[in-house]
Parts: structure tokens; C-alpha cells; sequence
């Protein structure tokens, strides 16, 4: 068995000595009296991460630009606490309970002379006049009201449920713009069928009440004509429908509204049970459907004209490619491999508006002449940018973008009207890299070019400046910049390295910035653009505990790739004291990321910080430690993207083995000493390279762990391998579960029992497979009864990750 030491490992007290120096009973007199500078514990780097410090977050400015509000989380709490910062002193003090209520949370919108501002608040809306600075509260119910936004300069709009009302400031009057009722008009009587018609002319009685309720009808409707007082008439929908998105235009006349053929569930929900509970009891939890279960719904768009009551369908038919079925090559082998025929797809197929919020996915132009929206298809191959004209209900195309993998929905989705009502800015990936565009009329022009990534796209309030966030200098270096849309020249507005993020003062000259370095978390900065161009440090939250720890740095470097043009960019940890001339080779560990599409090699603070202070540790047991942005990683472009389309775990176990080859030519490591470790997708490519490639690696743990893509979710894994029925070939080539029977190194199995993510099923399965294979020398499985996907326990965190230890520990030295 691969633990045959765990049990006297267990036994010894591990909290007085550094973990290395009880690996092995045997080790020499010199390693026990070896002092390591600042050791790590394993029991610090899992303790609750409020030892390290809580990072500020959320970050926003005074409406007069002054001021910058921030959250942090209470230490030894789940409860957060929100902060400000004067900027002409640099104080800084807590916002007391009972002036969070006037606090916008940075999602406040401004009427058109920019006197007013609205915003909701524990679910009231409320309106600041930013001259006098008084508050005025518009609503206070038990109900939530949501989403305000203003219809010129004195009328506030907002959302209850699903239906809009709004606020005359100047009057009072709250008036209902629009109600939605989801069932059939009661005034459209269905009286043509034959029975209806022989009621009504075989009985008087029948015929006195319709003529009664059509006088009523009348007199009411004369009534409201002589008045003017009346609602408006609510929009009856059908019963077989439900309401996917609405959108106001800022005139308050037209809305966009979204909806989609009702459905009892959007696939067959899987279960899983809670072995841990209040009563004792096991509890069974229904969560999300399998991939191919769930069905895409099309959304149907229709243009509301408030006023004349009148509803427009959207036609989507004239849009580039809408026709086509860019699966039809891989259904047409699926259906050969069956012995079936090929049956093609008949009519358009469905899309949907992209919605990363309430709001996103539609925007409208200041002079309401035009609504735009980004549209993508249902199985993501295509995207759409297109405007309507309510005027007329013309729809025009704007961009049409298609990726034979998968259009990235994840990061480049920045969109919207310039103030000029004419011209769109978006983002796109049509070169193989995110990048900025102008589009005005038939004329479309690149604002940025190059071998980068550009996201987060914001208009200042003037109209003035697009700001974005791109990797220019280097891919793991997100600096801040500026386009001067007079003359579309850009600026670097930080240059800080590391990992930037920002938000913007509605001045549009400062900016308060979220920075981090790869060994110290995010911390925030003021930048000022005006006159003599100024960065000040606002935050200092990190510990002193954490500061004096001796962490290493990481190197960034460039692994070569072996199939493709373009390094494997890594992060790289060495001991204090490494020699590239030592006798004894080194033992390695590369760590690999999970999501797939995530970045970890970048010169920020990672998510994954409990993984870097357990890099430190093991470079102070003597390994090396390397961090791969293998094919499928974010940051690096859309080839780098849609390398694993239809092979998931191909690409990626190449760029690793890559990896452990680079570390054994440049790094003294020996090669037969290589151990590998992750979570989620890192946990899925751990089994792939054990599976696969198993004498590139001496040893693997595989945590919280995809087994068979089959059984996780539709979102995410239908973009990469479309669905099984679809492309059966793609999830076999795809799924450790098929390759088990290559398993002949040691393998450790963790997985907490109440994910709902990557379901417990996944390693309960895979190990059932193992047993079957008669595997059982080779691998050990940990189970954690209360845990979620990411845990949340620090005795669950340690247990873990002592564990991995000792694998590499008995494997690698």
C-alpha cells in the first residue's frame, strides 16, 4: 500500500518540528539539526486565512469623487463591514450601521443633467439630490424594489418583480409603466368553437350576459377616455411562457422584453444526500442536471411600445449564419457510428440575450432611438452584436463573431453606446486575442492590436475616455489604460505589475485601483489623472504575521512547448538555497490549476493562496515547485483557449509532461522524481496524467476531482465537448473514467461529500472502476462528509493537504 508509513506519521507530534524533518524516522543527524529560516507549519498555511489579513473589497467613489468606500470581512466572522477613505487627509474610518442605508454599493445611476441620483437599498429605492446632498426615500415596503433608473430628469423607474413602476419626484404620483400578467387576456373570449356558438343561440340568458359585459367593457373604456386616470393596461403574455429579460429605454416609452417557453425543470436534476445533519437524519438534496439533460431554451424578443400599447415581434431570421448547424459535420459521424441516418437541423437555431446581470447584455442609446444587445446561440458557436431601431423596428447587425470550438463568454462581453447615439463600442476575439473596437455605421475600426487581451471596458461619465484592463507588458501583467476618444490615442494609466482592476470616479480623471503582487494580497490605490498624474497607497490590511514570513518568490518563466509556437508560461519556486550543482537531485511537484480556463501564472495575488504558502512549505522540504498555465488557460488567447475543444486532457498532459521535462534539464530535478496535484480540473487532469502518461509522473493527488464529463454540468462542458448524444467520441476521448486501467503509480482520491459542483458521485464511480481493475496497491481515497466543492473547514483544508504531503514524502524523496 502507497501509506504504508501514515499511521507512525500520524502518531508523531508534528506542531513542535517542521513537517520535514519527520518524513522519515531514519533521516540523518544533519537534517534534524538543519534550521530552516521562518519555517512553515502546514498547520499555519491551512489555519482560517484571517491570519493573513482581509483584503478591502468592492471599492467605489463618493458621488464628488472625495471619498472611497470599501468592504472587508470581520476577522473570526462571515459578516463584512464596509469602510471609507477620505482622500485630502488619507483617514480612515467604519461606516456605522445606520449610514449603510444611504450607501449606493457603487451601483447608483444619475438622471440626464446629473442633479439627481437613484439607487436601491435593502430593497427600497431611494434618490440622493447631489447639490444640497439630502436624501429622500421613495419606497419602504416589506417587498423588494430593484433596479432603478430614470425616465428624464424628474421620473424614477424600478422593478418589483418582474413589473415597473415609476416615481414622479416633482408630484409624488407613482404610476404602474408596465404590469405583466402571465395568462390569457380574459377580453379575448374564445367564442368560436361550436359549442360556445350553440350556448349562445340556443339560451337567451346567455346572450343578456355577454351584452352585459360588453356595455360594461364600453363604459369603462369611456370612463378612462373622458379621465385620462387610468393605469396601464397590463400585458397579457399567455400561460406558457415566463419572462427572461426586460430592459426600459431612458425616455420611459419602449421596453425590451425577453421571454421563454415555461418548462418545469431545465433538465433531470441529480441528487445528493447530506450524511451529516441537525436531526441525524440523511438529507436528500436535489441539485443541477447532467450535461445533454439540460435544453437550451431560445429566447423570444419582442419591442414594447408603451405608449400605444403595442408589442413588436423581433426578427432574428436576417442575422449572419442563424440558419446553419455547425455540428452537423460531427452529428452526421455520430449518426454513421450508430448505424443511423443523419437527420439535419431544421430551422434557426435558438439564441439567447447574454446576461452577466440584471442589466448586461442590453444597452440602450441616451436618445432612446436605439436599443443594442449581444445575442449568442444556443450551442455557442456564434455571437451576435445587433441594434434596433424602435422607430421603425429595423434591426441591424453590427458584429457577428464565430469560434468553431466556443465563443468565450466568460471574459470579453464589453459592450455599449458612445454618447454620440451613433457609435458602438464592444469586444471581440476575431484576431485570436480580446481586443477593443469602434463601430459607427458600415465603418468598424480597432482601437488595440497585438498579442494581449483587453477586458473590462468602461465609458467615463463624460463620454470622454473608454478605460480597459489589458496584459501588454507581459501575459501575467494587467496594467490599467485609456483611450481619448477624440482622437482614439491610448495611455497606460498604472504601472504597478502585478494584477490591476479598477473603478472609476463619475469624474472620469481618478481611478481607485485593486492591486496585488504574487506574494502580497490586494491592497487599494488612488490614481489621480488630473494636472501632475498621482498613485497613493489607501489600504494596508495585510498582517505583520504574514509580512515576516519568509515567503519565496516565484520565478516567471517560459516552458517551451513541444507541439506549439508559444511557451507554457509558469511560475516557478525554488529553495532559499538551491543548487543547480547539487549531488543529490531535487524532488519537483507541479500544481495544476483547476476551471481550465482560469490563469494562476500571472505576477498577482492567486486565488489559489493556500497553494502558494504550501509552495513555500515544500521548497523548505527541499522540493521544487512548478505552476503551469497549460493549453486551455485564460490570458493567453483564443488558440490557447480552443486547444482542448473535443480533447480535454490531451493538449494539457503534454504542456505537464513538458513541464516535468523542462524541470529535469533546468532545475537539477530528477526526472523520476516528478509528483503532480489539483483540484477540480486540475484534479481531472491529475487522473489524465496518471492515466495516460504514467511514467511521465512518480506520484498524483487528485482533489474534489471530474472523473466522467458525462456527469457534470451543461454550461460549461457543452462549450468544449458539445453534449454525448451530440458527440459521444468527445467525452470518451475526454473522461479519466475510460483510460482507469493505465493507473500503475500511487494516486490519492479527495473529495468532500456535499459538493455540488463536481458531484461525490464522480470519485465513488471512478473508484468502483478502480476496484474493478484490480488497482488496489496503487491509490487511496479521503472523503470529507461536510465539505463543498471549495471547503470551508481548516481542519479539513490540513487534513488534505498532509495527506499530499505524505504522498510526495513517500514517493518523491
Amino acid at each position: 500500500m502507497i501509506y504504508c508509513r501514515i499511521a507512525m506519521l500520524v502518531a508523531v507530534s508534528i506542531t513542535s518540528v517542521p513537517y520535514g524533518l519527520i518524513a522519515d524516522t531514519s533521516v540523518t543527524k544533519d537534517l534534524v539539526t538543519k534550521t530552516i529560516s521562518k519555517p512553515l507549519t502546514l498547520e499555519q498555511v491551512m489555519a482560517d486565512p484571517d491570519w493573513i489579513g482581509n483584503a478591502p473589497s468592492n471599492p467605489y467613489f463618493s458621488d464628488d469623487g472625495k471619498t472611497i468606500y470599501y468592504q472587508q470581512k470581520e476577522t473570526g466572522s462571515i459578516n463584512r463591514h464596509t469602510w471609507q477613505v477620505n482622500l485630502d487627509d488619507k483617514s480612515t474610518r467604519k461606516v456605522v450601521d445606520k449610514e449603510l442605508i444611504k450607501l449606493d454599493q457603487g451601483r447608483a445611476v444619475y438622471n440626464s443633467n446629473n442633479s439627481l441620483k437613484a439607487f436601491s437599498s435593502q430593497g427600497d429605492i431611494w434618490v440622493k439630490y447631489l447639490s444640497s446632498g439630502d436624501y429622500r426615500q421613495l419606497t419602504r415596503t416589506n417587498a423588494i424594489e430593484s433596479r432603478p433608473q430614470f425616465i428624464g430628469n424628474d421620473v424614477v423607474a424600478f422593478y418589483l418583480n418582474s413589473d415597473l413602476y415609476s416615481i414622479d419626484l416633482n408630484t409624488g404620483l407613482i404610476s404602474q409603466v408596465a404590469q405583466f400578467k402571465l395568462s390569457d387576456d380574459p377580453d379575448i373570449k374564445k367564442t368560436d368553437d361550436y359549442l360556445s356558438k350553440q350556448q349562445t343561440r340556443y339560451f337567451d340568458y346567455i346572450q343578456k350576459q355577454q351584452k352585459n359585459a360588453e356595455d360594461r367593457k364600453q363604459r369603462q373604456e369611456q370612463l378612462q377616455a373622458a379621465t385620462d386616470l387610468e393605469a396601464n393596461k397590463p400585458w397579457y403574455l399567455g400561460s406558457k411562457v415566463e419572462i427572461s429579460t426586460t430592459s426600459l429605454s431612458p425616455d420611459g416609452r419602449y421596453l425590451l422584453l425577453g421571454t421563454y417557453a415555461k418548462t418545469k425543470q431545465l433538465g433531470k436534476p441529480d441528487n445528493m444526500p447530506r450524511f451529516v445533519t441537525e436531526d441525524g437524519y440523511v438529507k436528500n438534496n436535489k441539485v443541477r442536471p447532467l450535461v445533454g439533460t439540460y435544453q437550451p431554451r431560445n429566447e423570444s424578443l419582442y419591442l414594447l411600445d408603451l405608449v400605444n400599447h403595442s408589442k413588436t415581434p423581433i426578427d432574428l431570421s436576417d442575422l449572419e449564419t442563424i440558419d446553419e448547424d455547425p455540428l452537423a459535420d460531427i452529428k452526421r459521424l455520430t449518426a454513421k457510428r450508430n448505424g443511423k441516418e443523419y437527420q439535419p437541423r431544421k430551422g434557426e437555431r435558438g439564441t439567447a440575450i447574454f446576461k452577466w446581470n440584471a442589466t448586461g447584455g442590453i444597452d440602450w442609446s441616451e436618445d432612446a432611438s436605439k436599443v443594442a444587445f449581444m445575442l449568442y446561440s444556443d450551442d455557442n458557436k456564434d455571437r451576435w452584436i445587433a441594434s434596433l431601431e424602435v422607430k421603425n423596428q429595423k434591426l441591424k447587425s453590427i458584429h457577428h463573431l464565430r469560434d468553431g470550438a466556443w465563443v468565450n463568454d466568460w471574459d470579453f462581453n464589453d459592450f455599449g453606446w458612445l454618447t454620440d447615439n451613433e457609435t458602438l463600442y464592444y469586444t471581440s476575439e476575431e484576431t485570436g486575442y480580446s481586443h477593443l473596437y469602434l463601430s459607427k455605421g458600415r465603418k468598424t475600426s480597432a482601437l488595440t492590436k497585438g498579442r494581449y487581451i483587453v477586458n473590462n471596458v468602461r465609458l467615463s461619465a463624460a463620454g470622454n475616455y473608454l478605460y480597459y484592463r489589458a496584459n501588454k507588458k507581459h501575459p501575467g501583467i494587467y496594467e490599467i489604460y485609456r483611450v481619448t476618444l477624440s482622437d482614439n490615442s491610448t495611455e497606460a494609466v498604472t504601472d504597478l505589475g502585478g494584477l490591476n482592476s479598477f473603478n472609476l470616479a463619475n469624474d472620469g480623471e481618478q481611478l481607485v485601483v485593486s492591486h496585488s503582487t504574487a506574494t502580497m494580497p490586494t491592497e487599494l490605490y488612488h490614481v489621480s489623472l488630473k494636472e501632475n498624474k498621482t498613485i497613493t497607497q489607501l489600504t494596508n490590511t495585510v498582517s505583520e504575521k504574514f509580512k515576516e514570513m519568509d515567503w519565496v518568490t516565484p520565478e516567471f518563466i517560459e516552458v517551451p512547448s513541444s507541439q506549439v509556437d508559444q511557451p507554457i508560461y509558469s511560475r516557478l519556486y525554488k529553495p532559499k538555497d538551491f543548487d543547480a550543482t547539487k549531488a543529490d537531485k531535487y524532488p519537483a511537484v507541479i500544481f495544476i490549476h483547476g476551471a481550465g480556463y482560469l490563469q494562476n501564472a500571472h505576477q498577482g495575488w492567486s486565488g489559489y493562496f493556500r497553494e502558494f504558502m504550501f509552495h513555500t512549505f515544500l521548497t523548505q522540504q527541499g522540493y521544487i515547485v512548478l505552476d503551469m498555465d497549460y493549453r486551455a488557460s485564460k490570458g493567453y488567447g483564443r488558440d490557447w483557449r480552443t486547444a482542448i475543444y473535443r480533447q480535454m486532457g490531451t493538449p494539457e498532459v503534454i504542456d505537464l509532461r513538458d513541464g516535468a521535462d523542462w524541470l529535469a534539464a533546468n532545475t537539477n530535478v530528477n526526472r523520476d522524481k516528478v509528483g503532480i496535484y489539483g483540484g477540480s480540473y486540475g484534479g481531472f487532469l491529475t487522473f489524465m496524467a496518471l492515466f495516460t502518461e504514467p511514467e511521465a509522473f512518480a506520484a498524483g493527488a487528485s482533489l474534489r476531482p471530474v472523473t466522467d464529463w458525462a456527469h457534470y454540468n451543461h454550461g460549461y462542458t457543452s462549450n468544449i465537448l458539445n453534449t454525448p448524444e451530440i458527440d459521444p467520441e468527445a467525452f470518451e476521448n475526454s473522461s479519466p473514467i475510460e483510460f482507469a486501467e493505465g493507473l500503475n503509480k500511487p494516486l490519492l482520491i479527495a473529495h468532500g461529500m456535499v459538493d455540488d459542483n463536481v458531484f461525490f458521485k464522480d470519485t465513488v464511480r471512478l473508484v468502483q472502476r478502480l476496484i474493478e481493475l484490480e488497482k488496489t496497491q496503487y491509490f487511496e481515497t479521503a472523503i470529507y462528509p461536510i465539505e463543498p466543492h471549495g471547503f470551508t473547514e481548516p481542519s479539513s483544508w490540513l487534513d488534505e493537504y498532509k495527506r499530499i504531503y505524505y504522498l510526495f514524502e513517500e514517493h518523491l524523496k
